[in-house]
């Protein structure tokens, strides 16, 4: 099967069922094994979100409207709402998408009577999930007409892309359709050019210590036919220096007004590379990631998970069984931050679904209001016609 054969039929990665659950990929069990997990509570998305069976700041903004709407189900009453946001906002703070979508949720329900509010946020957290689906799309062609451009140069230099010499894009972490509702961030603009025939082949960063590049991303581009390498997160630099890397492309999971990115941890060292190097270094940027309470890098909270991850490592042994193993000497603790942050000056541009933007208090106000006049209509229509029924 085709590349784009496959992209055409592959569900999406977070499935709504006639049922009313949910059903998506367990992400802790790949690459070993693709095993689905069904949601059908408040509870059960709590603990998806916290174990990172989903992650990805868009995907758990859309699982966390879900997991509102299956609360607001049990029990509709003001204070119910309240403590069922709580819970679902306390799961993982770096990723802003999670609370802009309980906002969003809690604002559609938070005037009706307590007996319309259970189908009112069901409805909402649907709309969520499809317009994740096609902000991702959008931002995808954005993202696909910068790497044209960097086609156009090589072109230009002598090095024209062909298939003994491809694009080479360097991400790190997992910003693909699984850590989106369906085709991505980062890796958005590299299925488009895949899918129109160019060639294309991907750095894919490890990602210690969760691996989620070498778990995640990789297999998505190998099950969708992309060439992809991985490698060890400190060879990117020394990829870049060896003129090997025509683009870094990142997703994120919190943009301050200044323009500041909060990304997995590693991230601000392949920015410093790609400066250095002269390597175009962009941000894959839903709207709803852009944070603009926060005035700067600094003022975003920073996740500390658990030192087990740094200490501790999964993967399949010998007989093709899941293991883990301990990496370091007995007694040795670690540090696991999960992010940190890129300062807005070694961003070459903020892709969005609404164009590609400077990534500076201008251009952050820029994008947020064009995605404001972009959501109008759709505002205005909706408010019409009756709610989607659930």
């Amino acid at each position: 099967m085709s590349h784009s054969d496959s992209r055409a039929t592959a569900p999406p990665t977070l499935r709504v069922m006639p049922d009313r659950s949910l059903l998506t990929p367990d992400q802790t069990r790949l690459p070993i094994e693709h095993v689905l997990c069904r949601l059908a509570s408040l509870a059960d998305c709590e603990y998806a979100i916290v174990s990172m069976q989903v992650r990805g700041a868009p995907l758990i903004g859309a699982v966390a409207g879900f997991g509102l709407a299956f609360g607001v189900a049990d029990r509709a009453d003001d204070e119910a709402v309240r403590v069922a946001m709580a819970r679902l906002a306390a799961t993982r703070p770096t990723a802003v998408n999670l609370r802009w979508a309980l906002q969003r949720v809690h604002a559609r329900i938070d005037a009706l009577p307590v007996a319309a509010r259970a189908a009112a946020a069901w409805d909402e957290a649907c709309a969520i999930a499809q317009e994740d689906a096609a902000i991702n799309e959008a931002l995808g062609l954005a993202g696909a007409q910068l790497l044209r451009e960097q086609i156009a140069r090589r072109a230009q230099s002598g090095r024209p892309v062909s298939a003994a010499a491809p694009l080479n894009v360097l991400t790190h972490c997992n910003a693909g359709r699984l850590a989106t509702v369906a085709q991505g961030t980062a890796l958005a603009p590299v299925y488009a050019l895949h899918e129109a025939g160019v060639a294309v082949h991907v750095w894919v960063d490890e990602t210690r210590p969760r691996n989620q590049g070498a778990s995640l991303t990789a297999w998505e581009l190998a099950e969708a036919g992309v060439p992809c390498t991985v490698v060890a997160d400190n060879a990117g630099g020394w990829l870049m220096r060896d003129g090997r890397v025509d683009a870094v492309i990142v997703g994120c999971d919190r943009v301050a007004a200044n323009g500041d990115v909060a990304n997995k941890i590693g991230t601000y060292l392949k920015a410093l590379a790609a400066r250095d190097t002269g390597v175009p270094f962009w941000v894959a940027c839903p709207t709803p990631t852009l944070d603009a309470s926060l005035p700067s890098g600094q003022d975003i909270p920073i996740e500390m998970r658990s030192p087990d991850e740094v200490t501790h490592i999964q993967g399949r042994d010998a007989s093709g069984r899941a293991a883990q193993v301990c990496l370091v000497p007995a007694g040795v603790t670690a540090l696991n931050p999960a992010f940190d942050v890129t300062p807005a000056v070694l961003v070459d541009g903020l892709i969005t679904e609404v164009g590609v933007y400077a990534a500076s208090p201008t251009g952050v106000a820029q994008a947020l209001a064009a995605a404001a006049a972009r959501r109008a209509p759709a505002v205005a229509t909706s408010a019409a016609v009756p709610p989607r029924q659930p």
